[in-house]
């Protein structure tokens, strides 16, 4: 399973597993399918960030393929 710091390993369409802003204490993950790609860069440490096709935003955590 990748961890979602690459920007290449991340598509529209792809079902993810996302930390919100709120929940990077806790850890809770956020399920959903990726609308959007809003980091720019190649890679990211803390985790791609993404829209989700429900309006949640979040980083990255894992990727179900």
């Amino acid at each position: 399973m990748k961890d979602g710091t690459k920007r290449a390993d991340i598509q529209i369409g792809t079902k993810v597993k996302v930390v919100q802003k709120q929940d990077q204490r806790s850890g809770k993950l956020t399920e959903g399918v990726v609308k959007r790609l809003l980091t720019n860069s190649p890679n990211h440490h803390h985790g791609i960030k993404v829209m989700l096709e429900s309006g949640i935003v979040g980083r990255v955590k894992e990727i179900n393929e």
